[in-house]
């Protein structure tokens, strides 16, 4: 299997997880590389992204697999040359490991106070509970969950007074953990931010190694 490694940044971020694909497949037509289709009445090109990124998050980790017809080599430099800005190629490889082997995500999240923030000491708190309840928003409406187990490691930083940095490993699938969820920790028991700000920085294999 062909996998390639892209971020995903600045006006990018708020293109969808859809029209990534579509972004994608039509680039590697652009760049005159055919992908492999499926059989069946309604053929569709082979190529899947690793894990869904919610809109507005930034990721210098992205992964998506695809097959091509014929076998050759592709470069980072051909996809580059035709996707849009925010998007950028940058390792293209072939791999045996499967997704699965996928577990955890180390992502970034900071939180803006324009009236000044809460001290490290507070925030870290937050995250010293046994049990940490936070709203989750999904197609079936919200339900309390405890994202406490989904979180494998996690330190605070205030950089200055008014900025809280939450750095985190976090579980990436069976069960997902939204890094949105660790603001809305800090939010609910320590009152809301004025701007929020997730990007994914690695992706890591059950050994907390980075997974390619």
């Amino acid at each position: 299997m062909s996998r390639l490694l892209f971020e995903k940044t600045g006006e990018s971020i708020y293109i969808s997880h859809l029209d990534l694909m579509r972004v994608f497949q039509r680039a590697f037509r652009r760049a005159g590389l055919l992908l492999r289709h499926s059989q069946g009445f309604t053929p569709r090109a082979i190529v899947s992204i690793a894990l869904p990124l919610a809109l507005g998050t930034e990721s210098r980790c992205e992964l998506l697999d695809f097959e091509l017809q014929e076998a050759g080599t592709v470069t980072p430099e051909q996809l580059n040359a035709v996707l849009p800005a925010g998007i950028r190629v940058l390792e293209v490889y072939e791999t045996g490991r499967k997704l699965k082997e996928l577990v955890y995500l180390r992502v970034q999240v900071e939180l803006e106070y324009d009236q000044g923030a809460p001290s490290a000491e507070a925030v870290d708190a937050v995250f010293r509970q046994e049990s940490i309840m936070v709203e989750k928003q999904s197609k079936k409406g919200s339900t309390q969950v405890d994202i406490r187990p989904m979180i494998r490691k996690l330190s605070v930083d205030r950089p200055d007074g008014h900025t809280i940095v939450l750095d985190a490993e976090i579980t990436a699938q069976q069960p997902s953990l939204n890094p949105m969820l660790l603001s809305q920790a800090v939010e609910t028991a320590l009152g809301k931010a004025d701007f929020v700000h997730c990007r994914r920085l690695e992706v890591l294999d059950g050994q907390g190694e980075v997974f390619r």
